[in-house]
């Protein structure tokens, strides 16, 4: 007996995968979102997403928007929450799987953005979105704060290359309120993660601002021996 034999009186329901996708860009936290091209809801702003393949884990589809939408591979992503309301989609019986994802704009490709009518905008510039979406993004920035507050995700979204400053500003945004310029340098360096470079970014001042770059592998031999990261 086949496997849908078994299932043939069961209610069959719509699996999804919608994907937050941050980026950091100006010194501003971004999301990058569509316009919809299907109904319910043509023409509305919704976040990545697509339905489940008969032959893929969420994983692996969260991973195909991904590449679809950015057209990039092996970046940084965590499964958010299952979203299963009842009503959440007007169009049927959707559940939906929920990613974030942190990238780096300057490598994100143009090209699959500009096919699915994607845009960066930053937080307070967020339209109304279809169904659910909203939500996932609350929550989705909720994570991103509670997991940058103790892991170094933070370097996920600076280009390789970073001044200090960049940094600052990076966990300011995700943190939404200032860090003292003097503390954060002192606390960050302490932990002896960060390569500092002989190269100065002299795009704000002639003097220039040191170049630094995360060491991952010195964090995580540190980690190994108690170093705990914590912004």
């Amino acid at each position: 007996m086949s496997a849908q034999s078994f299932y043939a009186n069961v209610p069959q329901h719509l699996v999804a995968v919608d994907c937050i996708i941050f980026g950091f860009e100006n010194g501003r936290l971004k999301l990058l979102i569509m316009q919809r091209k299907v109904d319910p809801m043509q023409g509305d702003w919704s976040l990545m997403g697509g339905f489940l393949q008969q032959n893929e884990s969420v994983d692996d589809a969260a991973a195909r928007v991904l590449k679809q939408t950015t057209g990039l591979e092996n970046i940084y992503m965590d499964q958010l929450g299952c979203y299963g309301d009842v009503g959440r989609d007007s169009g049927a019986r959707v559940i939906s799987m929920a990613y974030y994802a942190l990238i780096r704009i300057t490598e994100q490709e143009n090209v699959p953005s500009q096919a699915y009518s994607a845009h960066w905008l930053e937080l307070h510039q967020i339209p109304n979105l279809i169904f659910d979406h909203r939500q996932m993004i609350a929550d989705a920035l909720k994570k991103l704060r509670d997991n940058a507050h103790f892991h170094p995700i933070g370097f996920e979204l600076l280009p390789e290359k970073f001044t200090l400053s960049q940094l600052r500003s990076l966990y300011e945004e995700i943190f939404q309120h200032e860090l003292d310029k003097r503390n954060f340098r002192k606390k960050i360096l302490s932990m002896n993660i960060l390569e500092k470079l002989e190269e100065k970014d002299k795009t704000t001042s002639k003097k220039g601002a040191h170049l630094y770059r995360f060491d991952k592998l010195k964090y995580e031999e540190l980690k190994t021996r108690g170093l705990v990261f914590e912004i």
